[in-house]
């Protein structure tokens, strides 16, 4: 079937590809409606690897994905044929230690979505297990659907820093995963959350939203904003979402004494972190790496109304034009949060 294909760096084509299309048992196969451009599809387009996850063959991009299942394995008894879903793009091996942990976003053999070698979704079927596949509830468009698995990030980065209502959080980085852990944290209990960038069309978007507080560092020190905003005390959580290696420097000059900082970006090399500023303020160190057991969490939460994703979804594109939406994604035009991809040429 036809599908976007990453052919190498640099390289993108719509053309035939022949994909697993088999029902297991336990899986269903679902029509894809909408997909989301994900930054991490970006980077294997522009570079072809993301640290040793390598392009060596051929790739199937797109991992955000949602659309209607049309085919039910025999076991299958939580979905039906109809139901409008989206899906959790990384399957674990139920059988590993960190799954059996309840880690399993970082189970080695964790097969995820458009992650060398495994294809992406970006074409008109894909097959997938029953057990990492979500019913949207009614209120929840395809296109909000397409969200649920950016979103999750930003859930999880929030379960990790151990947020207590009232907490003051700071978000360094304002782009789509950056925004959606400020939404995240306001979710989860913060009273206000300052998010910092150089772009003030990002940070203009994020400001649409009650309780986020732009920061633009091209104009004022996060530093002095910080201090102003907390009495000279310091944010309670700390979140690094950018992965520039210069935004390290000065992490635990913006955290209290006792806080947390929570590393969700990351950076292409490896980067200095000023190891005795984080003990003399005893600051708790957590790390974010995709999610675990939180993905439902995260639809519930959008379809409570209590998140409004929508107007981070700057732009969108038939299926047809995909290439086109994979080279504006890659010009970084710093008015757009999230591009996304219908296959069906109908929104909903």
């Amino acid at each position: 079937m036809q599908a976007l294909v990453l052919e190498k760096k640099g390289e993108l084509s719509l053309r035939e590809i022949a994909l697993p299309l088999d029902v297991g048992p336990d899986d269903v196969r679902i029509a894809i409606h909408t997909v989301g451009v994900c930054g991490s599809d970006v980077h294997y387009y522009t570079h072809g690897a993301i640290g040793s996850y390598i392009v060596r063959q051929p790739m199937v991009l797109g991992h955000e994905a949602s659309g209607t299942i049309i085919e039910v394995g025999a076991n299958v008894a939580s979905l039906k044929v109809g139901d409008r879903v989206c899906m959790e793009p990384g399957v674990p091996n139920l059988s590993s230690r960190a799954t059996k942990l309840g880690i399993y976003n970082v189970d080695p053999d964790v097969r995820f979505w458009a992650t060398p070698p495994v294809h992406g979704v970006l074409a008109p079927f894909a097959v997938h297990p029953a057990a990492f596949t979500y019913k949207l509830p009614d209120n929840v468009s395809f296109a909000e659907g397409a969200m649920v698995e950016p979103f999750a990030i930003g859930m999880q980065a929030a379960a990790r820093a151990r947020i207590v209502p009232g907490d003051v959080a700071v978000v360094v980085g304002c782009g789509p995963i950056g925004i959606m852990i400020a939404l995240a944290a306001l979710a989860g209990g913060c009273s206000k959350v300052l998010i910092s960038d150089f772009s003030a069309p990002k940070l203009k978007i994020a400001a649409q939203y009650q309780g986020i507080m732009p920061v633009n560092i091209a104009e004022q020190s996060l530093v002095d904003a910080v201090a102003a905003a907390t009495g000279g005390w310091g944010a309670d959580i700390v979140f690094e979402a950018s992965g520039n290696p210069k935004a390290f420097a000065n992490l635990f000059d913006i955290v209290r004494p006792g806080g947390a900082v929570v590393l969700v970006g990351l950076p292409v090399e490896p980067v200095s972190l000023d190891v005795p500023a984080a003990i003399s303020k005893e600051a708790r160190i957590e790390t974010v790496f995709r999610y675990a057991n939180i993905f439902d969490r995260a639809l519930q939460l959008i379809a409570s109304g209590k998140v409004d994703l929508k107007p981070l979804i700057t732009g969108t594109y038939d299926f047809s034009d995909s290439i086109k939406a994979f080279e504006r994604a890659a010009e970084g035009n710093p008015q757009d949060v999230k591009l996304q991809i219908l296959l069906t040429g109908e929104k909903g």
